[in-house]
């Protein structure tokens, strides 16, 4: 798997000039240090000093962009369900706790991923069923396994599950969902080419699997 620099979405950081002689005045030299900018390259490639007149072109967007962010926003939404029902059926604290975190950083992913979707005029999926038919379905035009995704059943399960009960089906469920979301977010750093969504797709990964360690130590707490 390729790995996806943090800064691609096209972070400029400033440099300082080099070879300045001593007799050079200091406002002289912090003036031509803001005069460049650094665009970090690619995995493999070298960082490129550039004029500050210089437009970045960003690379462009291609299906497995948008087949993986049109895929996680429906994903998320799940996410968003599951840790509803936690407020009101955990008993445990820190499955409250680690619920409300899920909540918090995959509600703004959410919307984030609905404006790239809007910025390039593609539809925004409400649910699996509203994605295009090559986006997760089979070819009967039915939604087939998103990866993590929960089943109707299993989130019956949780629905009508309260207290200790609730608390072991959150974990087991959420982490399955969780690895789910970074086999997708493999696919899309693997595959991808829009800076963007690689970043999120690099974020995601990341967040998530720090999650599953820390649902892993609950579970085993309980």
């Amino acid at each position: 798997m390729r790995l996806v620099p943090l800064a691609l979405a096209g972070v400029l950081l400033l440099l300082g000039a080099n070879g300045c002689s001593d007799e050079e005045p200091a406002q002289d030299r912090d003036s031509e240090a803001r005069s460049k900018i650094l665009q970090p390259g690619l995995p493999g490639e070298s960082n490129e000093t550039l004029d500050p007149e210089a437009t970045v072109e960003q690379a462009p967007t291609n299906e497995v962009d948008t087949t993986f962010v049109q895929m996680m926003v429906p994903h998320h939404a799940q996410a968003l369900e599951i840790c509803e029902l936690a407020q009101t059926r955990a008993r445990d604290e820190q499955v409250v706790a680690l619920a409300r975190r899920i909540k918090g950083a995959q509600g703004p992913e959410i919307l984030a991923m609905s404006s790239w979707l809007e910025a390039r005029g593609l539809d925004v999926p409400e649910s699996a069923a509203d994605l295009p038919a090559h986006h997760g379905h089979s070819g009967s035009g039915r939604p087939s396994t998103m990866p993590g995704l929960l089943t109707e059943r299993e989130m019956e399960r949780l629905r009508a599950a309260r207290g200790a009960e609730f608390d072991r089906l959150f974990l087991a469920g959420m982490i399955k969902h969780h690895e789910g979301a970074i086999e997708m977010a493999g696919a899309a750093m693997e595959g991808g080419s829009d800076t963007v969504a690689l970043e999120l797709a690099a974020d995601i990964a990341t967040s998530q699997l720090a999650e599953i360690d820390r649902m892993r130590d609950v579970r085993r707490s309980l």
